[in-house]
C-alpha cells in the first residue's frame, strides 16, 4: 500500500481542499483510498476534513483524529513516541483493503514550533511519501518550498511532489518548477473567487445578526458586499446576482433600490441593516413583493463600515456542513492536478469494481471524447442554463438551448451567469418552419399535414425531437419542467425504437459505497413479457458496457433457481434462456434474489458456480413496480446517488429528467447521452 503524507509550507494554503482533492483524483482512478487526519484543532467530532471525507468522498472508515491539545502537552512532556504510536495505531485501522492512504499533515502554527518536525517524524513512521502544499505567492513562498524538500529529505523521507493552491495568474510555473532541485509539479491550482463565496448564512453567524426575514438563507452566496455610503446612484450598479447590501435601515432610497433589484430577479445574497435599525413600514409595505422573493434580511449593532470590516474577516475555511461548496471545491482541485503523474506506478493495483468517483471521471472523460451536439428544449429554464453553460466550460458537449435569445440572457443575468460564447441558442420560432416537410413525411401513415405539423412543433420538445430526427443534433435531454410522457412521446413517435429492439426500457446507474450497479427498468415498463424482459436485459447489459462497467446480468426474483415456483418466476427463468439462446455471450443468470447476486457469501451458498451470483453489476427486475420501488428505497435507505433515467432501446438518445432535478443532475444526464449518442454511432 501506498501512504501520501500532504504537509503545508505555510499558514492558509487550503491543505484540507488539497488533500481531499488528491483523494478524489485516486478514486477516480479505479482506486480504493482511505484517509486519516492524525491532529486536529477541533474538538475530533467537529473536525471538516474528517466530515467532508466520511460525507462527500464517502471514506467511511476514516478515524477520529487525536486533539491538539493533548498532542501538545504530550510532545511537551518528552512523549513524542507515545504520540506516534497513537498515530500509527489509528492509521492502520483505517486502511483495511485500500490501495493508498491519504494523510491530511498537521496545518502549520507559527505558536507551535514543534509541529514541522513532528510532522517529519510522523511521515517516516508511517513510511510515506511526502506531497508539499504550498502558495507560491511570492519569493519567500517558493524559498520556503525549497527548504522544506531539503528537510524532508535529509529526514530520509521522499518528496514525491509539490502542488501550488491558491496561485494568481501571475504564477510562472515553468519558473517555478526551475527551482525546485527537480522534484515535479503535480499541480497548479488557480484561485476562483466563485469557489470562496460564503452563503448568507455563514454572513449570519460570523456577524450573530439577526434574521429579520430568512429568505434563501441558506442557499444565496456572498460575492461582494456593498456598503451604501454614498448616493443611491452610485449603489444601483452594483445591485448584481452575489451583492450583499449593507446599509442603515433609514435609508429608504437603498431600501427601494434593493427592493426593485429582488423584485427583477435579481438574486441578492442580502440586505445587512446596521445601527440595530428597521426597514420603514411603508417601504416593506410597498415593497412586500420584493421582500418575499426569497431576499434575506438581516440586523446587526454597529455601523455599516464596522460591519463591513468584519464581513472581510469571514474565515476562507468551508463550513462543514456546506457540503456543496465543498464539493465544488474538490472538483476544481481534481480538475488541476497532474493525476497521471501522481498515479504512476499505482494503476496496476486498481479495483476490478467500478467505484462511484471512478465512475463519474470515467463519465466526463467519455463526454468530452464524444463531443456530441446535445438539444435542451427547455432552454430558459434556469437549472438547465447553468448545466448548458457548465457542460460549456467543461467541454462535456456542444449544447443548444431552444428559446428566445432576450429570455435566456435575462435568465442567466438574474442568476449571475455569463453566457459563453460557444453555447448556441436557437429561437424555435426561426427554425420550426424548415422541419415541416421531414416531419409530415415521417408520419405520413398518421396523415399529418403541413400545417397540423407546424401547430405540434411550437411544442419546443417535439421540435429539438425534429432536430434530433434529421440529424442536426445527437441527442436530447428535456424533462426539467415537461413530464415524462411530454418527452418520450415524441421520440416514439418520430426517433422510434432501434432496430432488434422490441421495446424502450429505462435503467439507473446506481453509484454505491463500493461500486456502481445498474437496475432496469425503474421507469417505464409496467410489466414486460418475457420476450421484453430479455430484450432489456440485453439493452442494459450494452449500456453497462458503454460506461466501462463488466456486465454481469442478474435476472432478480423472490427464488433462486429452481427453489420456487410461480407464474412470475417462470416469466424471469424464461427471460434468462431466451437472453442466453439470442445472445451467448452474455454473462447472465436467473431467476436470482437480490441478496444471491449481490452479496458473494450467499450467491455461493445459494447459487453455486454462478459465473454472476455474488458479483451482479446489472439487475433486471421483473416488473415496474419491482424495479421502481428498490431503486427508490435503496437510493433514499442508504443515501445514494443515482442517475437516470437512461432511455434504452430508442434509434437515437432522449433523456427525461425528474422536475425536481438539480442542476448537477442535468450535467450528468446530458454526458450520459453524449456517450449514448457515441456508443450508438458504433453499434
Amino acid at each position: 500500500m501506498r501512504t501520501y503524507f500532504l504537509t503545508a509550507t505555510e499558514p492558509n494554503v487550503g491543505l484540507t481542499s488539497v488533500s481531499l482533492g488528491l483523494l478524489r483524483a485516486l478514486q477516480r482512478r479505479g482506486l480504493k483510498v482511505a484517509f486519516f487526519k492524525p491532529v486536529t484543532k477541533h474538538t475530533p467530532q467537529e473536525e471538516a476534513s474528517v466530515w467532508f471525507a466520511r460525507t462527500i468522498c464517502q471514506v467511511e472508515s476514516t478515524p477520529d483524529p487525536l486533539p491538539m491539545s493533548w498532542v501538545t502537552q504530550q510532545v511537551t512532556s518528552g512523549k513524542t513516541d507515545e504520540v506516534l504510536e497513537d498515530i500509527v495505531s489509528l492509521a492502520m485501522s483505517s486502511v483495511s483493503g485500500a490501495d493508498v492512504l491519504v494523510v491530511e499533515g498537521i496545518h502549520a502554527d507559527p505558536n507551535r514550533a514543534f509541529i514541522p518536525q513532528l510532522s517529519v517524524e510522523i511521515s517516516r513512521s508511517l513510511q510515506a511519501d511526502v506531497i508539499l502544499v504550498g502558495s507560491g505567492a511570492d519569493a519567500q513562498g517558493i524559498a520556503q518550498t525549497q527548504y522544506l524538500i531539503a528537510r524532508v529529505r535529509n529526514s530520509g523521507r521522499h518528496v514525491k511532489g509539490v502542488i501550488f493552491n491558491r496561485v494568481t495568474a501571475s504564477f510562472d510555473e515553468a519558473a517555478v518548477a526551475n527551482q525546485l532541485h527537480g522534484v515535479p509539479i503535480f499541480g497548479v491550482v488557480r484561485e476562483n473567487p466563485m469557489l470562496s463565496a460564503p452563503r448568507t448564512l455563514d454572513m449570519v453567524r460570523h456577524l450573530g445578526a439577526e434574521v429579520m426575514i430568512e429568505g434563501e438563507l441558506a442557499t444565496r452566496r456572498v460575492r461582494e458586499t456593498v456598503l451604501c455610503g454614498r448616493s443611491v446612484a452610485e449603489v444601483i450598479p452594483r445591485l448584481k446576482p452575489g451583492a450583499l447590501v449593507i446599509s442603515a435601515g433609514d435609508r429608504d432610497d437603498v431600501m427601494l433600490a434593493t427592493a426593485l433589484a429582488a423584485s427583477n430577479g435579481i438574486e441578492l445574497a442580502g440586505l445587512v441593516l446596521t445601527h440595530h435599525s428597521y426597514i420603514s413600514p411603508r417601504i416593506l409595505r410597498f415593497g412586500a413583493k420584493a421582500f418575499q422573493s426569497g431576499l434575506p434580511v438581516l440586523r446587526t449593532d454597529g455601523d455599516s463600515y464596522e460591519t463591513a470590516n468584519r464581513i472581510s474577516r469571514l474565515p476562507l475555511a468551508v463550513p462543514p456542513d456546506d457540503l456543496l461548496r465543498m464539493n465544488q471545491v474538490i472538483d476544481s482541485v481534481v480538475e488541476q492536478l497532474d493525476a497521471s503523474a501522481i498515479c504512476a506506478g499505482l494503476d496496476h493495483v486498481a479495483s476490478r469494481r467500478m467505484s462511484p468517483p471512478a465512475f463519474r471521471y470515467q463519465l466526463m472523460q467519455k463526454a468530452r471524447a464524444a463531443n456530441k451536439r446535445i438539444v435542451l428544449p427547455e432552454g430558459d429554464e434556469p437549472r438547465t442554463i447553468r448545466a448548458a453553460v457548465t457542460c460549456t466550460e467543461k467541454g462535456l458537449a456542444r449544447c443548444v438551448l431552444l428559446g428566445k435569445r432576450r429570455a435566456i440572457q435575462a435568465a442567466a443575468e438574474a442568476m449571475g451567469v455569463e453566457l459563453p460564447e460557444a453555447l448556441e441558442i436557437l429561437d424555435p420560432a426561426e427554425i420550426a418552419a424548415r422541419f415541416v416537410a421531414p416531419m409530415v413525411a415521417l408520419r405520413q401513415a398518421k396523415g399529418l399535414t403541413p400545417g397540423q405539423a407546424l401547430l405540434q412543433l411550437e411544442d419546443t420538445v417535439v421540435l429539438g425531437t425534429m432536430m434530433l430526427a434529421v440529424g442536426e443534433v445527437d441527442g436530447l435531454v428535456s424533462g426539467a419542467v415537461h413530464t415524462t410522457a411530454n418527452t418520450v412521446r415524441p421520440a416514439l413517435q418520430l426517433i422510434k425504437t432501434a432496430p432488434g429492439s422490441s421495446i424502450v426500457s429505462s435503467c439507473f446507474f446506481m453509484l454505491m459505497p463500493e461500486q456502481v450497479l445498474v437496475y432496469a427498468d425503474c421507469a417505464v415498463n409496467p410489466d414486460p413479457s418475457a420476450e421484453e424482459l430479455a430484450d432489456i436485459a440485453k439493452q442494459s447489459a450494452d449500456s453497462a458496457r458503454a460506461f466501462g462497467i463488466d456486465p454481469k446480468v442478474a435476472m432478480i426474483s423472490y427464488s433462486t433457481g429452481v427453489s420456487g415456483a410461480g407464474e412470475d418466476v417462470e416469466k424471469v427463468r424464461a427471460a434468462t434462456e431466451l437472453a442466453k439462446a439470442r445472445w451467448p455471450d452474455l454473462v447472465i443468470d436467473g431467476p436470482m434474489q437480490y441478496d444471491a447476486a449481490t452479496v458473494q457469501e450467499v450467491g455461493a451458498q445459494k447459487a453455486p458456480g454462478s459465473a454472476v451470483a455474488g458479483q451482479a453489476t446489472v439487475l433486471i427486475f421483473p416488473d415496474l413496480n419491482t424495479g421502481n420501488t428498490t431503486y427508490k428505497a435503496v437510493q433514499r435507505s442508504a443515501n445514494v446517488l443515482s442517475v437516470g433515467p437512461m432511455l434504452q432501446g430508442l434509434r437515437k438518445p432522449v433523456n427525461d429528467l425528474s422536475r425536481g432535478a438539480l442542476v448537477d443532475d442535468i450535467v450528468f444526464t446530458i454526458a450520459l447521452t453524449a456517450i449514448q449518442a457515441e456508443a450508438m454511432s458504433k453499434a
